[in-house]
């Protein structure tokens, strides 16, 4: 699902920008509820892996990725590298931010405003990101 930014892997994962990106974005939306779950850590460590970043580093990833997440206070921080990429793979990212929402059954108002302020920084139809959160959440039952 994620090999779209899959490059050769090797010590460069972690330097990745892509990666890195998404990485903060999904443990951005993980912790705006407050409630940074095993669960949710679960789907982004997978979803990291398939994008490339070796399952060898991931902790690694996820440890410089929360500590960016934490020293930003805007999301515009991350999604400046994922903004350019087409858009079947932002639908893939905005897929894997709705698993990470849905993780608990529920979206509270500040995750579902996280991803509206989303698809307009990633340039998506608000549409699409809703059939999306449609697929997700039908999905979650």
């Amino acid at each position: 699902m994620f090999n779209i930014f899959k490059k050769n892997v090797s010590d460069k994962e972690s330097n990745n920008p892509s990666i890195m990106a998404v990485a903060c974005l999904l443990i951005h939306s993980a912790k705006i509820d407050e409630n940074y779950t095993d669960k949710e850590k679960k789907i982004i460590k997978d979803a990291i892996i398939e994008m490339g970043g070796g399952s060898e580093n991931i902790d690694k990833i996820i440890k410089e990725a929360e500590e960016k997440e934490k020293d930003s206070n805007q999301i515009l921080d991350f999604t400046r590298e994922i903004k350019n990429i087409n858009e079947e793979d932002k639908k893939i990212i905005i897929e894997a931010l709705w698993d990470i929402i849905y993780s608990d059954e529920d979206a509270d108002m500040y995750e579902t405003n996280l991803m509206r302020r989303l698809s307009g920084l990633l340039y998506l139809d608000p549409k699409v990101v809703g059939d999306i959160k449609k697929k997700v959440s039908q999905k979650k039952k």
